[in-house]
């Protein structure tokens, strides 16, 4: 599917403020895969499609994810459902327009927890995510500052950021998070 019709058949699933957010992360996204060398093109499917499923409701979230079955995916049903979309979204993808690439079908998957071994485009649009221009969040200023800064090192930021968010939230944080922060922590220590 084009990305022109993609952005139509968005227009009809999300709310206006949400087909927003998926348009500024999707320009974010085309800007970091610039700069990280990474296929614009692909950054720019993963991010237009990695809300899709953004306001399904939980229980039809439910039934696609447990329908398929993948252990990776069953595990989000433990946590919140805000978590959901993210694995529904990759079986939408991947079913309904018949998206066939395996990273774009893992950023989509992995926009919100994060994992270890995360490819640069699943990077790209996690951190997209975050500091596309709409939020507002005590931190986003240091976040958006990509001058001279590894792609690892702004995923190494994001994540942190994320854990102490829903840390301060006294709510659980999925285990592929915690790997990914550890990786990265792991990486800085091995340079230093």
């Amino acid at each position: 599917m084009a990305a022109v019709n993609l952005r139509i058949e968005l227009k009809n699933r999300l709310p206006k403020k949400r087909y927003e957010h998926v348009i500024r992360v999707t320009e974010t996204a085309k800007k970091l895969a610039e700069q990280y060398d990474v296929s614009v093109e692909k950054a720019e499917l993963a991010a237009l499609f990695h809300d899709i499923a953004k306001f399904m409701e939980p229980t039809q979230m439910r039934e696609i994810i447990e329908r398929e079955a993948d252990p990776t995916d069953v595990s989000v049903l433990g946590f919140h459902h805000e978590l959901w979309h993210a694995a529904a979204g990759r079986l939408i993808a991947r079913d309904e327009f018949e998206v066939h690439d395996s990273d774009i079908l893992n950023a989509i998957r992995f926009h919100t927890t994060g994992r270890a071994a995360m490819s640069k485009l699943e990077k790209v649009i996690y951190i997209a995510d975050l500091i596309e221009p709409g939020r507002d969040f005590p931190g986003i200023g240091e976040l958006r500052d990509t001058n001279g800064k590894s792609v690892d090192e702004l995923m190494k930021n994001c994540v942190s950021h994320s854990i102490l968010y829903l840390i301060g939230k006294r709510v659980a944080v999925h285990p592929d998070s915690i790997d990914c922060y550890n990786e990265h922590v792991k990486k800085r220590i091995e340079q230093l």
